[in-house]
């Protein structure tokens, strides 16, 4: 079973449920089948400023930044309890508003591509940056 945790503030019109079954979808169709657990996180600009640049040194604001566990606390050590911990997925919500809008595209729509884009990181997928 994979669990997906998604930490939003009340005021972001999304659908924490859709989240979770879209993202579990979604990974199911990347092969994650078994015992899996990620956490997705919208949060302002100046969360996402401070997470910037706190774990990459930098002071640019992201669109989504994703962190696997030992990333976040490489010091944590999991128990045993058989669940593939993958990590964190963190979407800035009015970044990818205002992406939305330029795409003409629906809010709903681009908070799901950029939580794809930031699971495909957690699973080792990654793209090149030109």
């Amino acid at each position: 079973m994979i669990k997906v945790r998604v930490k939003k503030q009340s005021n972001y019109p999304i659908s924490s449920t859709k989240i979770r079954k879209n993202l579990k979808n979604f990974l199911a169709g990347h092969g994650i089948v078994s015992n899996a657990e990620v956490s997705v996180a919208l949060v302002g600009e100046n969360k996402m400023l401070e997470v910037g640049k706190k774990y990459l040194k930098d002071k640019s604001l992201h669109n989504v930044l994703s962190f696997t566990a030992d990333e976040v606390d490489p010091k944590f050590v999991y128990p045993p309890d058989g669940v593939i911990h993958l990590g964190e997925i963190i979407v800035c919500y009015s970044v990818a508003f205002e992406e939305a809008k330029n795409e003409n595209k629906l809010i709903e729509e681009k908070i799901m591509e950029l939580i794809e884009h930031g699971a495909l990181h957690l699973l080792g997928i990654h793209h090149d940056l030109k």
